[in-house]
């Protein structure tokens, strides 16, 4: 088999998967488990086969034509799509494996593998996709099965919610999206990557503020930055493996491949834009995750904040690095955004899928509890997810030699060359994400058991704690430049990296952040069944958790006061102009007045005296000369 057959063949068998579940295996939650975890494998394997390979290629075959517009399905595998594929296929296979315990004693586990699948297929489709129409065609399918997977648990009204508003919430960014598709087909005749890129070389590629930004709308929606982050906190509802795949590792993440992808397009305005929606979705976030209780939502919050670093640091864009060589001086334009964010995306996958399996371990072995405050003591009841998820903690919070270090010091080097403002605002955030995750794991591994359910925590079997172990290998090796080199190709050639004082700077705000935000909550929170910020500080706790509501809200009232008071304005005029007039005309307008007169007879006294105290204000209009 050529390569090109590989990746076709990676692409079609969960397709294929999905579509035997749906047809032969709902009945049988056994064999549809495992016949999906084998096709994850095998997703894996070929995505290490292209890896290792070196071989890039693209190609695609015309599938419909309108005059002159052709859509064409094409693959194009380059070092960008490689990385990516690994992220998803091997990532993806090791939320498979856990889920075959997690998902063991599920009455609907058929339907959960059968919509891993479909998510699988839809995902692969968007890292191989050629051009931005094929990519929104896995979008959208990619948004139907994220709603499939969140609604989960159908018989709960909350899973029922959320799942529709991620599916709302993500149509409104994919309609920008879509919308600044056409402008680019519109102003360059082409939305294919390649030619896009040749476009630019030749430097006859139209540049416009707005299509980037129309663009970015999508991963506004699919990365959960400001204002449509709403959505990925409740998304929370889905089984733990689909928070940790969707939610942590893949599907936010689309977003980040997206905008590299389009990197060609962009412009100084458009990067300031992103890199100042990232920047403050990082800090916002981060700040809701200090007040929340449960044990997923924390590390949503903490997920949307470390989407936000990633999209600072695109946006952060180019970077001129000097170098010397044979006694001159060299100067090199890096794609450094590109590198950067892509570097951080990787690292975070392993450590955050990591998190996110390790607190279904956690909420598995405490028998479905989730709640923090009523947790404590696991650490020697459950030791691997202990010793796993310290790492994942550890690794997120930059810990020196993990692989969140490297990867975070590059978008904190960038920003500090690029922009101080944006330099301070991340290494803030930096300290509260160290605050918040050293909140999380005392609170649910120290201290005394403080509820029955942690009394009898045990800890989960291999298929679930053998992903875990991976994962934490990942999380301490993914960042070195061996390991990452291998993986990255020459996206590995496009992470900044400081120099002389610039490294040493850089290594002691590392440092100073991550010991100042952990060492606050290592001895500010007690072990104790109560958020000790709510009880020693109420102002501050309630200021937090207004700011986490305020979106919801500010979105409830315009749903209610404003956009359904302007549907039933729309329904009352078609009702009454359109059907009722203009389609039915004399009709229509007895109609009318039959409904009215029906109106006046309402067997009520109270409204007949209404009635008639208008018609005596009438008569006495007519008597009084008034019209």
């Amino acid at each position: 088999m050529s390569l090109l057959q590989h990746a076709i063949l990676m692409l079609l068998l969960p397709l294929a998967s999905a579509v035997v579940i749906a047809l032969f295996l709902r009945r049988r939650g056994a064999i549809a488990a495992y016949l999906s975890t084998v096709t994850a494998g095998a997703i894996a394997v070929i995505a290490l086969i292209l890896l290792q390979h070196g071989e890039r290629f693209e190609d695609s075959v015309e599938w419909l034509r309108f005059g002159s517009f052709a859509l064409s399905l094409g693959i194009k595998f380059d070092d960008l799509a490689a990385l990516m594929m690994f992220v998803v296929g091997f990532v993806g296979f090791l939320i498979h494996v856990f889920s075959l315990g997690y998902m063991h004693d599920d009455a609907a586990r058929a339907r959960f593998f059968g919509g891993l699948s479909i998510f699988m297929f839809s995902m692969i489709g968007i890292v191989l996709a050629d051009n931005l129409f094929m990519i929104f065609i896995f979008w959208e399918l990619v948004g139907f099965s994220s709603w499939l997977l969140i609604n989960h648990y159908l018989h709960k009204q909350s899973a029922a919610d959320a799942s529709k508003k991620a599916f709302i919430v993500n149509r409104v960014g994919d309609f920008g999206f879509l919308l600044g598709i056409i402008m680019c087909y519109w102003a360059n005749g082409t939305v294919n990557f390649t030619e896009l890129g040749a476009l630019g070389a030749a430097q006859k590629l139209v540049f416009s503020t707005a299509i980037p930004l129309l663009l970015f709308c999508g991963a506004m929606g699919k990365s959960a930055q400001m204002p449509l982050q709403v959505w990925l906190p409740d998304a929370m509802e889905g089984p733990t493996p689909v928070s940790a795949l969707i939610h942590a590792a893949t599907m936010v993440a689309a977003g980040i491949f997206m905008l590299c992808r389009i990197n060609v397009l962009m412009v100084p305005d458009a990067l300031t834009v992103i890199m100042w929606i990232g920047t403050v979705t990082a800090l916002y976030a981060a700040l809701c995750a200090i007040v929340q209780s449960d044990i997923k939502k924390v590390l949503a919050y903490s997920t949307l904040s470390q989407l936000g670093y990633m999209v600072a640091a695109f946006g952060l864009g180019s970077l001129t690095t000097r170098h010397e060589m044979g006694g001159m001086v060299h100067e090199v334009v890096l794609a450094a955004g590109v590198g950067a964010a892509m570097f951080h995306l990787t690292t975070h996958a392993f450590f955050k899928a990591l998190m996110f399996l390790g607190s279904g371990s956690v909420i598995h072995g405490c028998h479905h509890e989730q709640d923090i405050f009523k947790m404590g003591g696991l650490a020697k009841k459950m030791p691997v997810t202990f010793i796993t998820f310290t790492i994942g903690v550890f690794a997120i919070i930059g810990m020196p030699g993990l692989a969140g270090f490297f990867s975070k010091d590059s978008i904190l080097y960038l920003a500090m060359e690029k922009n101080s403002a944006v330099f301070a605002v991340l290494a803030l955030t930096a300290v509260l994400t160290s605050f918040y995750m050293i909140r999380l794991w005392k609170l649910t591994f120290f201290g005394a058991t403080r509820s029955k359910d942690a009394g009898h925590a045990h800890e989960s079997g291999l298929t679930m704690t053998l992903p875990l172990i991976v994962l934490a290998l990942l999380s301490l090796a993914g960042g070195y430049g061996a390991v990452f080199g291998k993986l990255g190709g020459d996206i590995a050639d496009l992470i900044p990296h400081a120099h002389g004082s610039a490294h040493t700077t850089i290594l002691l705000v590392s440092l100073a952040v991550m010991t100042l935000g952990g060492g606050a909550a290592w001895f500010f929170y007690k072990p104790s069944d109560h958020d000790t910020l709510e009880e020693k500080s109420r102002p501050i706790f309630a200021l937090l958790t207004g700011v986490k509501e305020s979106f919801d809200r500010v979105y409830d009232y315009y749903v209610a006061k404003v956009q359904q008071r302007f549907a039933m304005l729309l329904n009352f005029l078609e009702q009454i102009f359109l059907a009722g007039l203009i389609i039915r005309g004399l009709a229509g307008v007895a109609g009318l007045v039959g409904l009215g007169a029906r109106s006046l007879y309402t067997g009520s006294l109270h409204a007949y005296v209404y009635w008639f105290l208008l018609g005596a204000v009438v008569l006495w209009a007519f008597a009084a000369g008034v019209f």
